[in-house]
């Protein structure tokens, strides 16, 4: 588990890639995995079942947010918006903004919608979100060990999901950015698709399991910690179905309480971020959501 790519043009920060070393050794028990990531269809029958609603769409309150103004607590959640031209990688917020409006229903904003997207995954679910969908699915979301255990499809040691190389036989595997980041228009969609895609659009790994590099983050259960892995290796023992730290902390964002992303997005590229690598790791503050951000479950064998 883990990777040994500490190259720090992975997602273009500085020490934001150490986090997935060392490569260490993990036993899970066996489990089911969701095929896809979960989609906009089996979300709706979630909301219409129960009448949940999403972080997304309930305005902020004061005492969340003490010293924003009260014009600015509007319900939406986080969208990625193109630079008009070349940008350092520097500052995220160049290309990320809130939105007004949007949600799972409105993934780019108030104005728009998922009419005839009923197989794409869905987006703007926050981890609160995606564990109340887990929970009346009667599943769970699945712990990062399982998850990176699954994505390798029984496989151990190659870059991808799907092998080693990011193209067979000149084809990409994965919907991932090729081009200019994060350009207006700068995505060349060689992979066939500029944005998010349906689930189902490239080949299973090994285990029938879809999309698990690319096109949509995936939250997983486990709390996140930079050092996590390094605590793992240093019992010098294989680490039976790890669950994770007791609490989270990233040094970087001390002030925020993150979960693990895994399996990168449409918006992952090789100038940027290559966190499509299996082993790779990504992390998110839980109450916060945006338009490459889904989720998939697991539950006991």
């Amino acid at each position: 588990m883990g990777s040994d790519h500490r190259s720090e043009s992975l997602c273009g920060l500085p020490g934001v890639t150490n986090d997935a070393v060392p490569i260490h050794r993990v036993y899970v028990d066996g489990f089911w995995m969701d095929e896809t990531e979960v989609t906009n269809a089996q979300f709706r029958a979630f909301i219409e079942a129960t009448g949940y609603v999403t972080v997304a769409e309930i305005k902020p309150t004061k005492e969340e947010f003490p010293t924003a103004p009260e014009e600015n607590l509007i319900a939406g959640s986080t969208v990625f918006k193109p630079t008009a031209g070349p940008v350092e990688f520097d500052n995220y917020l160049q290309w990320w903004s809130y939105a007004p409006g949007a949600d799972w229903r409105h993934p780019a904003g108030s104005e728009s919608n998922i009419e005839n997207k009923d197989d794409y995954p869905v987006t703007h679910v926050a981890y609160e979100d995606a564990e109340a969908y887990a929970k009346w699915a009667g599943k769970r979301l699945p712990t990062e060990a399982e998850w990176e255990f699954a994505a390798r499809g029984g496989k151990a040691g190659e870059l991808y999901s799907w092998g080693s190389e990011i193209q067979i036989d000149g084809k990409y595997q994965a919907n991932i950015y090729q081009g200019r980041f994060p350009v207006d228009g700068g995505d060349s969609a060689l992979d066939g698709f500029a944005g998010i895609a349906p689930t189902r659009q490239f080949a299973s790994n090994p285990y029938g399991l879809y999309d698990m590099g690319g096109n949509v983050w995936e939250w997983v259960s486990d709390w996140y910690r930079h050092d996590y892995y390094s605590r793992l290796r240093s019992s010098g023992q294989v680490t039976r179905n790890p669950q994770g730290p007791a609490d989270s902390y990233d040094p970087m964002e001390a002030d925020q309480i993150k979960r693990v992303h895994r399996g990168g997005s449409f918006l992952c590229c090789d100038r940027y971020c290559t966190r499509y690598m299996v082993g790779t790791r990504g992390k998110g503050e839980v109450r916060t959501a945006s338009n490459h951000l889904g989720f998939r479950c697991v539950k006991a064998d």
